[in-house]
């Protein structure tokens, strides 16, 4: 007998596994091979989604309910594989956030960790921790665990943004807990700006002390990520299985920004195609600019900006550009690599 095989049933031994359930007992033997697998196995299913269909959708809900009485007016990416669970990966639950102009998403906090990546729109505001920051197409915005956090559009346009949570995480450990500030906006007591003039210039102060492990950026800006991405491909260093990936980090430390959420961006050039990868962090993407296709374990997604796609853990992928792209995408990998469990093959 192996891992991939299971016992002969006979009826000694169904009269034996009958006997030990009802003393709240069971065989290992007779599930061996499927709790411990010789590669991952799991329900999570490739899967892309129109960005220009799921804003019809919202601004559809838009008219329906209001982002104050629905708490978060947002779409759930469901994963196909995982129906009816909120998750868009096994470990990993996505969102499409809408707040149409005047509107206020009131303000609360939550054990989970938290991130924006802002798809249409641009001029509305998260307010986190009495500090709030303008948010623009592309940038990458950090709610850390526990963090007051509101949102607002005082633009003449609705604004839509990916919402990033590691709720089933969270919810795996039996560690949920939220409340609400009874107040629409938190009070506003330090700069726009603050954060990264304080901590995202290469510098800190002198007297910082750690509090929590997010990163002290919350927003990370996409003119600033755009033009670093645009200095180094002058040196033509192109990974082959990533083109230009780069990874968001907490200035303290050097690690991922995020506890639990490792996010990326990645730089694509006219005609690259990369070698086949996998990894055991099943990883979201989002197209910020170009257009390309990307086939998971021989299935094609034909992609533009703005849409979505999911990779499931240690599939096989390849993405290939037409024109210059720019993906974002964030996976469980900071977790797995705490956990040593991380794990990554490349055909090149």
């Amino acid at each position: 007998m192996s891992l991939t095989e299971k016992p002969q049933s006979s009826p000694e031994r169904k009269a034996y596994y009958e006997k030990i359930a009802k003393q709240d007992f069971s065989a290992l033997w007779n599930v061996l091979s499927d709790i411990i697998t010789p590669t991952p196995r799991s329900a999570c299913q490739p899967h892309l989604w129109d960005f220009a269909a799921a804003r019809a959708l919202l601004l559809e809900a838009g008219d329906l309910i209001t982002a104050k009485e629905a708490e978060r007016r947002v779409l759930i990416l469901e994963n196909p594989g995982l129906r009816g669970q909120s998750r868009i990966t096994t470990s990993l639950y996505a969102g499409l956030q809408l707040v149409m102009p005047g509107e206020v998403a009131p303000a609360h906090r939550h054990s989970q960790s938290a991130l924006r990546f802002v798809m249409d729109g641009g001029g509305a505001c998260t307010a986190v921790n009495g500090e709030r920051t303008i948010m623009q197409e592309g940038d990458f915005v950090i709610t850390p665990p526990w963090a007051w956090h509101d949102h607002g559009n005082e633009s003449d346009k609705p604004m839509i943004w990916m919402d990033g949570l590691d709720i089933p995480m969270v919810s795996f450990y039996d560690a949920s807990f939220a409340e609400g500030l009874n107040e629409d906006m938190q009070a506003i007591t330090k700069p726009t700006g603050d954060s990264l003039a304080r901590y995202g210039a290469n510098m800190l102060p002198v007297d910082f002390e750690k509090r929590g492990l997010a990163s002290p950026i919350f927003n990370y800006p996409y003119e600033r990520t755009r033009e670093a991405l645009e200095i180094m491909r002058q040196r033509d260093e192109w990974d082959p299985c990533h083109g230009l990936k780069m990874r968001y980090v907490n200035p303290v430390d050097g690690g991922f920004a995020m506890p639990t959420i490792a996010p990326f961006v990645q730089l694509l050039p006219k005609g690259f195609k990369t070698a086949s990868y996998r990894s055991t962090d099943a990883t979201v993407f989002s197209v910020v600019e170009g257009t390309g296709r990307t086939t998971i374990d021989g299935k094609t997604f034909e992609w533009k900006p703005k849409d979505i796609f999911v990779v499931p853990s240690w599939q096989e992928v390849v993405h290939e550009a037409d024109a210059d792209a720019v993906l974002f995408s964030y996976s469980d990998r900071v977790a797995q690599q705490k956990l040593g469990i991380w794990r990554e093959a490349r055909s090149a």
